[in-house]
């Protein structure tokens, strides 16, 4: 049981270390936005964020 439970946060501690290589090692390194806005290629396909299409569509009327 205690051998599982180790190889769980040793698996957990390794996943995080490299999840967060581009914050340590890169100067001024942070996490790339996640947010729809932010993403060009989704802008030009026409994608927005809920919160703009539910804007959007009460504008126009066509809101549930």
């Amino acid at each position: 049981m205690i051998e599982t439970l180790l190889l769980s946060v040793l698996i957990i501690a390794i996943a995080m270390a490299l999840f967060c290589v581009r914050v340590i090692f890169k100067k001024n390194g942070r996490f790339k936005s996640q947010h729809v806005h932010d993403n060009a290629a989704l802008r030009r396909m026409g994608i927005h964020c809920v919160m703009e299409q539910d804007r959007e569509a009460r504008e126009r009327g066509k809101a549930c």
